[in-house]
């Protein structure tokens, strides 16, 4: 079960990069939610993230064995009192090779496709709900908020450049210890080229 974690960056990410086997056993839209709210908001039992999810329980408890199976999640002792079972994430990140969108069987290419697309899906509705309770922010905050896009013309060389100097900077602001005022927050980033019609 491959690591990515750059050793040359201390504030760098645990990141999980996904083989073809991996991929086939994240690529369902539950799990992909359920191994987000575990990332982003901690520990929890099949129960909490059943009522988080507008699940059942059952489903949530099957789909979080599926992930522990393939090493996305594991138990989280220092949480288990009582009878219910405590998950936390394995790894703080999930790294993609497009190679698996070109892979001989179609089953990998086909659960690459699910897996950007609910990935895409997930970015859109955390944005949403940014938008409709921006209102309940302070003024700071929502002045701290950004929707932005830019339009470049890159090499694809360049492109990947940018990328590796866009993470680098986002991880430099990780760590930075307990501060007042500081709340969680989320960043999406997409490079991509467009057909210039």
């Amino acid at each position: 079960m491959p690591d990515d974690t750059d050793p040359t960056n201390p504030k760098a990410p645990k990141v999980r990069t996904l083989d073809a086997h991996a991929l086939r056993g994240l690529a369902h839209p539950l799990r992909i939610r359920l191994l987000a709210a575990l990332r982003h908001e901690g520990p929890a039992t099949a129960s909490q993230l059943a009522e988080r999810l507008g699940e059942s329980s059952g489903a949530t408890s099957y789909h979080l064995r599926q992930l522990a199976a393939h090493g996305f999640v594991e138990d989280a002792p220092q949480h288990g009192k009582g009878r219910e079972r405590w998950w936390q994430a394995s790894h703080e990140g999930t790294g993609f090779d497009e190679t698996l969108m070109r892979d001989a069987d179609p089953a990998t290419r086909s659960a690459a496709e699910v897996f950007l697309h609910e990935i895409a899906s997930i970015h859109a509705q955390e944005m949403n709900t940014w938008l409709g309770n921006s209102q309940r922010w302070s003024t700071e905050w929502r002045q701290g908020a950004d929707l932005s896009d830019f339009t470049l013309r890159l090499t694809a060389p360049q492109a990947h450049e940018l990328i590796n100097k866009m993470h680098d900077l986002i991880n430099s602001y990780r760590d930075l210890g307990p501060q007042e005022g500081a709340e969680t927050v989320r960043l999406h980033t997409h490079v991509f080229p467009r057909t210039s019609d």
